[in-house]
């Protein structure tokens, strides 16, 4: 998929390394189609690894995407340089007047944290407030799914009692869903996690749709049945490499950390991991996106109305399965 990225953002750069194609502002410009817009906000430390991540999968459509970041203005981001936040970044208050086809919202590695004790948790919900009305559909990961989960609907946060790490299947609880349309029956999902959804909260929710499931993760996809809030409680962002990095971090801080599970061969962590999967990440995140395409308004100012259209027919429908 052509992405329209802004010019000079280290991620382009890697991307176009990869022979992934992104279109200069000129060419985007001129081709009689409306792209998607999509806003990133980038919650993780770690800014252009994560940008590059989400990037990658984002450009295996043949749709053209326009991408804004968006950051919060209430935390300091001590990984990144200033200049690249002024350059390519924008608080939220540079889109509350805004509609938007997507948002990705990525995780965040505070779930050690009550959520009230984030520094920018008002600022998240007035985000996710926001989305409600201003986004046709928006992807929360990892942390950001448990904490949308929990401002919505009340869904509340439970600790594990050891960090939940490493590569497990997920099975695949509807095939037929749009949103998983192509999956095995059994996928591969990185987690790195210290927490997880109370699961019979979920399960009062009927309006929430499990897509995927692991013995061991728990709830892996879950969608409301309009499609407006997607979560993925895993990292399906992530590179072959990224847990590998996570664990030589904290073993050479001297910090206890295990091996992550199901990932190194032989469970080696000198072993290069084995990308397992990337193929399902790219159509998660292809089907979701055709899934916009398809349903959104071409007109961006109509998006709040067609949103509480959806809104009012998943409300109604969830009125009639009570009885």
């Amino acid at each position: 998929m052509p992405i329209n990225v802004a010019d000079g953002l280290p991620a382009k750069k890697i991307l176009h390394d990869e022979r992934i194609f992104a279109l200069e502002d000129e060419v985007a410009r001129n081709q009689q189609i409306r792209p998607l817009k999509v806003a990133i906000l980038n919650l993780m430390p770690t800014k252009i690894e994560t940008e590059t991540q989400i990037l990658r999968l984002i450009s295996k459509s043949p749709l053209q995407v326009a991408c804004d970041f968006m950051r919060v203005s209430s935390h300091e981001s001590k990984n990144v340089s200033a200049d690249h936040l002024v350059k390519f970044y924008d608080t939220f208050e540079a889109f509350e007047g805004k509609n938007y086809d997507g948002l990705i919202i990525t995780g965040a590695p505070v779930e050690h944290l009550p959520f009230e004790e984030v520094d920018y948790w008002d600022e998240y919900r007035r985000i996710v407030d926001w989305s409600q009305e201003h986004v046709f559909s928006t992807m929360n990961l990892c942390w950001a799914a448990l904490a949308t989960l929990h401002h919505l609907y009340g869904i509340r946060k439970k600790q594990l009692p050891a960090k939940l790490f490493g590569v497990f299947p997920q099975r695949l609880c509807d095939e037929y869903n749009f949103l998983t349309n192509g999956f095995d029956e059994v996928h591969n999902m990185p987690h790195s996690r210290h927490a997880a959804i109370e699961v019979g909260d979920l399960n009062e929710h009927p309006e929430l749709q499990v897509l995927s499931e692991g013995f061991h993760t728990g709830p892996a996809l879950i969608a409301t049945r309009d499609f407006h809030e997607i979560y993925v409680t895993g990292h399906f962002e992530y590179g072959r490499d990224t847990l590998a990095d996570e664990f030589w971090r904290d073993f050479h801080r001297g910090l206890p950390i295990k091996v992550p599970q199901n990932y190194f061969p032989d469970d080696n962590p000198e072993n290069q991991p084995i990308f397992t999967w990337r193929a399902h990440a790219n159509l998660l995140y292809r089907n979701w996106l055709n899934w916009v395409y398809q349903m959104t308004p071409y007109d961006l100012a109509q998006i709040p109305a067609e949103v509480a259209r959806l809104h009012a027919e998943a409300e109604a429908h969830n009125a009639v399965g009570k009885f």
